[in-house]
């Protein structure tokens, strides 16, 4: 079977906890370069994994010419995501790309246009979209058993480490676009509309080095059509926590966990009297998302989680920031999205022990 082969560009802690440790599960796809501004862990990371070509990010464009990879996984900073995903769409790659998908609405158009005009795919790495409670979730919801989605309520929480690249300003890091991306995204897909108004409130401790740039925590309200509210609180100073709840006109759904990757996540579902729990299995997250991509671009099948819904979520995202930044409500507007995740694109593949991390 042919094997789509990706460049791993940013080889940090989510490269090495998740994504390089996910590829040996898939039967599709495999990694032939790393991309990274530490030559001496990448050259460590490649013995590990047998990955033959290790270049830095000044050898980028001339690994992008070369037939040695036919997509790219972007880990890098929020900052860098739309000027590294162009330059592989122009070279004729296929490009994986974490969230947010970039730090701005131009920046997100000019990767979607770069991937049109070169004919590739765009993917926004939501792992969850192929993860089997996710999935469940959005369709039960969609069925009506929980009748009318009214309202959503999250909280994530992590405990951030001084010096870390997401306190940073300039790579527009913070708990808003690092975590607050997953409950904004789930909520978008529950309720299968998008938001039109955002509210939000940020707080920091004093004295805390941590938060001089970012802040600490944030909480968000959005409305959406049909008088549908979300309501999420994001911390990264907090321990950690992640859960969500959406509640219906007939019953409510719970998942907890609700966004990692390292956990089976578990569903609590109510409905009148009834009281049910549902235990999932434990899947690797990247070795479903990786098998997923590298089947649709093997396929020619469009991604369902392509550019333009990462500028969705970067289109609120934005709209978050500015509310809580002027205390002044904002308007989004987006245009529905054509499709949202379905059962045909779970991946259960089982998650590996095996990894490398410094």
């Amino acid at each position: 079977m042919k094997k789509i082969r990706y460049a791993v560009v940013g080889a940090g802690w989510i490269s090495q906890e998740a994504f390089m440790p996910s590829i040996a599960a898939t039967d599709n796809s495999v990694m032939t370069a790393i991309v990274s501004g530490s030559p001496e862990n990448a050259a460590k990371l490649a013995e590990f994994y047998g990955i033959e070509h290790v270049v830095g990010y000044d050898g980028y464009d001339d690994l992008l010419a070369r037939d040695i990879v036919d997509a790219v996984y972007i880990a890098l900073p929020n900052s860098m995501h739309a000027d590294y995903a162009i330059r592989a769409a122009n070279a004729g790659k296929h490009a994986m790309v974490e969230k947010p998908l970039a730090a701005t609405v131009e920046e997100c158009e000019a990767m979607i246009a770069a991937a049109e005009k070169a004919g590739v795919q765009l993917m926004t790495a939501y792992r969850l979209h192929n993860e089997p409670a996710t999935v469940d979730a959005i369709e039960r919801v969609r069925a009506g058993e929980i009748g009318d989605p009214r309202l959503f309520g999250s909280v994530f929480s992590i405990m951030s480490a001084e010096g870390n690249h997401r306190l940073l300003k300039e790579h527009w890091g913070g708990p808003l676009q690092d975590i607050g991306v997953y409950c904004l995204n789930a909520v978008r897909h529950l309720f299968g509309c998008e938001p039109v108004e955002a509210h939000a409130v940020r707080s920091s401790p004093e004295n805390d080095p941590r938060f001089t740039e970012v802040e600490e925590s944030l909480a968000v309200t959005l409305r959406f059509p049909e008088g549908r509210l979300a309501q999420f609180l994001l911390s990264f100073g907090a321990d950690p926590h992640d859960s969500y709840t959406v509640v219906g006109t007939k019953g409510s759904i719970s998942l907890h966990p609700g966004y990692g990757f390292h956990d089976a996540l578990a569903m609590t579902r109510r409905n009148g009297g009834n009281i049910g729990w549902y235990p999932y299995p434990r899947t690797d997250h990247f070795s479903g998302q990786a098998a997923c991509f590298s089947q649709c671009i093997l396929t020619g099948t469009p991604v369902e989680a392509d550019g333009h819904e990462g500028l969705a979520d970067v289109r609120a995202l934005l709209a978050i920031e500015k509310a809580a930044e002027t205390g002044i409500p904002q308007t989004i507007e987006s245009p529905p999205r054509p499709c949202h995740p379905s059962a045909d694109m779970v991946r259960l593949l089982p998650p590996t022990e095996r990894r490398l991390v410094f």
